[in-house]
């Protein structure tokens, strides 16, 4: 049975967007293990096994909003865990919160969250940490600076994570969070404790219109 903090998520699906990604895969399972019902937005179909409260939606580009409004009917949170290209110029996150945007005030969905980077915008400074992101996935760090003003820019009760380098450990549930955490040259958080906090959010949000970081 999900708690009382669960509530609100249950009565509706989560649709998570980059499911098939590296951070977005432990979101959907994540999900699933709580007893979520998942919607999976995927490019192409049987990217995931069967699995009971998991519904696979073919979601063949991010420019797609017809296919995304299709899919978003009975979810009551929407989670962005879209990354782009490692090399070169990109628009993927942008383009595709522009779609979610979009696709959540045509079906009246308002909840999102996004995973983001620490450095954009105002937390771009003269810092190690900044300085290294910034000269090694510029290209990507300028995509997330355009998805989260479109994101600011809506009428949606949304969340900006903010986390540092990712990698792949497993969940250990020690992390902090918080909106003015200092975030070192070595600073990580690990894909699967930041899906659990992302989870968290959406169970019981405490950021909303906020932009929480996070970090081992």
């Amino acid at each position: 049975m999900l708690s009382t903090m669960r509530h609100s998520v249950s009565q509706g699906a989560v649709a998570v967007l980059g499911a098939t990604g590296a951070t977005g895969r432990h979101v959907v399972s994540t999900a699933l293990r709580r007893g979520h019902r998942v919607v999976a937005l995927v490019r192409r179909a049987g990217a995931f096994a069967p699995r009971e409260g998991l519904a696979e939606v073919v979601w063949p580009d991010v420019g797609d909003v017809a296919a995304l409004t299709r899919a978003l009917p009975g979810t009551s949170v929407v989670i962005s865990a879209l990354g782009g290209a490692g090399k070169g110029p990109t628009t993927v996150c942008a383009d595709g919160i522009r779609s979610a945007i979009t696709a959540m005030e045509a079906t009246g969905v308002n909840r999102l969250i996004a995973v983001s980077a620490h450095g954009v915008l105002e937390t771009r400074d003269r810092s190690l940490y900044s300085l290294a992101v910034w000269g090694n996935v510029a290209d990507r760090m300028r995509d997330k600076e355009k998805m989260e003003s479109l994101i600011t820019a809506s009428g949606l009760q949304w969340t900006i994570v903010r986390p540092p380098k990712l990698s792949d450990r497993e969940a250990t549930g020690k992390y902090r969070t918080g909106t003015d955490l200092r975030i070192r040259l070595w600073s990580s958080i690990g894909r699967a404790d930041l899906a659990v906090f992302l989870l968290d959010e959406a169970e019981a949000p405490r950021y909303v219109h906020a932009h929480p970081r996070i970090t081992r």
